[in-house]
């Protein structure tokens, strides 16, 4: 196994605690494989989700941390992958976009499963101890509401950390989830005052784990076991026998999402694997820095799980753009506009599952179709990290900047950004690009965060660096087999 992910027993004793707490707060482990396909998870616990809300903080919700959810606030039990198919009538473009839905995740986003499958290796191997130690989780938006969430149930005591201009709903959320959460200055793109409250953390003598979404291969390892396998299944209900898959687009972000790439490339060598950001804060298409409002996705940096040397093209999106789209997919007049224009009602209805940064994939997803001039036969897949339900406050706030959302207001934003959606503000990416996003590396990991030189080169010149962190499920299953197995909770 390779050492990125330690999946060794450190301590047998905090490893008999961590038992001992799941045995007295009943608390059982889904595996990799039935996160993967739900079929697996024992019918027993199944009934049991008849009665709780998807969003309840009952420790059964982790087998809910799954692409398959059925769509249901509550008593829901499992289906196919939650996606939609975006039309030309919506996109402008003859390809099909197939995008994803966390929102029928436990906390509406996908990152509960990231969060997830950084603490539960610890866990199960005693290199946590939830009795004693506290889970930190440093993010920009939803992850540490996922690392919050996945603790609650796994009785941890958590501290979520997230910049003060994030949307209120998340903190709303948060204290009630969180056991503490730290709001540190800035909003999305002021990653690095995350990283020093980090060092702060660390040096404060308090017995922590600290799980950074940027430098945490499980991080890697969820989307690319878990999330690439629901976009195939996808892809698979939505691809005729003349159809190409294309590519994969999403936000940079943590550099987790794109770890899906990896996953289909194989599968379909010809494809592409596409990471976006905000052209406010242009760091991996022009080494740039900046501020911008596409929460959530990070920036000022390259995170140090973005496998870059796989990365095809970087394409950045005008904020303006997702700013424009969510007043056009959730005020009355954008969505009786978009109607008028030929968008499907029941699709139109829909909308509202796709958050800001999702929007912001979405219009990655445009650009790349036409940059590569994709014709109908042609399908891009990326993913709805989250809905409109943690941005509500956004909505009265664009009103009373600008104004009421009227018809004037939805056709400009429906022919500025969505049919006039150019490829400006996109490079394909040759080796020497690639080399020179990776080097950006350097700066935020060897010299800030403590990563070795020796590391930064093999992540580059060592071929089986990326591909040792593939293929373990296996074992990790194993461990948490054997951890539910001692608590004996299934056998009730």
């Amino acid at each position: 196994m390779s050492d990125l992910i330690d999946l060794t027993i450190h301590d047998e004793a905090k490893l008999e605690r961590a038992i001992q707490r799941a045995r007295e707060q009943n608390i059982i482990i889904p595996t990799f494989k039935q996160m993967i396909n739900p079929d697996l998870i024992p019918d027993s616990i199944k009934a049991k989700l008849e009665t709780i809300g998807l969003w309840d903080l009952n420790p059964l919700n982790l087998f809910r941390i799954n692409w398959h959810n059925e769509p249901k606030e509550s008593g829901g039990k499992f289906s196919g992958v939650n996606y939609l198919v975006l039309p030309k009538e919506l996109t402008g473009v003859d390809a099909r976009i197939v995008i994803l839905v966390g929102k029928w995740f436990p906390t509406g986003a996908h990152k509960v499963g990231a969060a997830f499958s950084c603490l539960v290796p610890r866990l199960v191997t005693g290199q946590f101890d939830p009795t004693t130690q506290k889970a930190v989780w440093p993010s920009t938006g939803n992850y540490c509401r996922g690392g919050a969430y996945d603790s609650n149930l796994l009785a941890c005591e958590s501290i979520a950390i997230l910049p003060a201009g994030m949307s209120k709903e998340r903190f709303d959320w948060l204290a009630n989830v969180a056991g503490e959460t730290i709001k540190t200055p800035g909003s999305e793109s002021n990653v690095k005052e995350i990283f020093d409250k980090c060092w702060e953390l660390r040096e404060s003598g308090e017995d922590l784990s600290i799980f950074n979404q940027f430098e945490e291969f499980g991080n890697y390892l969820w989307h690319y076991e878990v999330t690439s396998r629901a976009m195939v299944e996808a892809l698979d209900e939505v691809m005729g026998e003349q159809d190409r898959f294309r590519a994969v687009v999403s936000n940079t972000g943590s550099g987790g999402t794109l770890a899906c790439g990896d996953y289909l490339k194989e599968q379909f060598p010809y494809s592409k694997i596409v990471a976006s950001e905000a052209l406010q804060c242009p760091t991996l298409l022009n080494n740039g820095f900046g501020a911008h409002r596409i929460e959530g996705i990070g920036d000022k940096h390259v995170p140090w799980i973005h496998n870059v040397k796989n990365t095809d093209v970087i394409t950045a999106i005008d904020d303006n753009g997702p700013m424009a789209w969510i007043r056009l997919f959730n005020e009355p007049a954008g969505q009786e506009y978009l109607v008028s224009q030929g968008v499907d009602a029941g699709l139109a209805a829909d909308l509202p599952l796709l958050g800001i940064s999702s929007i912001a994939n979405v219009l990655a997803a445009i650009k790349t179709a036409k940059y590569y001039e994709m014709d109908g036969n042609d399908v891009i897949v990326t993913v709805a990290t989250d809905s409109m339900e943690m941005y509500q406050s956004r909505l009265v706030e664009l009103t009373e900047e600008v104004g009421e959302f009227s018809n004037l207001d939805a056709s400009g934003a429906y022919y500025q950004y969505l049919m006039g959606e150019t490829t400006d503000n996109m490079q394909e990416l040759t080796y020497a690009d690639r080399k020179r996003i990776h080097n950006l590396k350097y700066f935020t990991w060897v010299e800030q965060q403590g990563k070795s030189y020796e590391e930064i080169q093999a992540q580059w010149y060592d071929h089986n660096y990326w591909t040792s962190i593939h293929g373990h499920v296996d074992e990790i299953d194993a461990l948490i087999d054997a951890f539910n197995a001692r608590t004996g909770l299934l056998e009730d």
